[in-house]
């Protein structure tokens, strides 16, 4: 069977030092990931980052840039485009803000400290560095191929 690819839209949201991102329970494991979701067909990937972060954390952004691109290529069923976008954060939506029962994962939301995301189990691992280096206004690496690949990780 031919694996198909899914379009990923990432909300990196970054507000007074600190970046927002889903905690999850990963085989009782923590680990972060941006928040954000698939595309659906017809709509555009700033439309889908929008909707999937207010159905996520009831949160309304404003997608700003789109600033990496990652892929999946290997271990899940589908093969994994996620286009990660620089987010304005423009407040709490009128629903209940708590983690909705998007993923049964999810544990809650929390803003981490961007000079810490090195030492935290924030995934895909090739984001860490390249935001660090986007919030300290250095050159930044927008294609970080698949995610497993490890050579523009530094």
């Amino acid at each position: 069977m031919e694996r198909k690819i899914r379009n990923s839209a990432k909300a990196l949201i970054i507000k007074d030092g600190r970046m927002l991102a889903m905690k999850q329970d990963d085989n009782d494991e923590v680990i972060y990931i941006l928040p954000g979701g698939s595309q659906n067909a017809g709509e555009t990937l700033t439309d889908a980052v929008k909707r999937e972060v207010a159905e996520e954390i009831g949160i309304d952004v404003e997608p700003l840039s789109l600033e990496f691109v990652i892929e999946g290529v290997y271990g899940e069923a589908l093969h994994r485009v996620d286009f990660v976008f620089l987010c304005e954060y423009i407040g709490l939506m009128d629903q209940d803000s708590s983690i909705l029962p998007s993923d049964e994962n999810q544990v809650e939301y929390e803003w981490l400290e961007i000079k810490n995301i090195n030492e935290l189990p924030l995934f895909p691992a090739k984001l860490r560095k390249q935001i660090i280096r986007l919030v300290d206004g250095e050159k930044t690496v927008m294609y970080l191929g698949n995610e497993e690949d490890d050579d523009l990780n530094s």
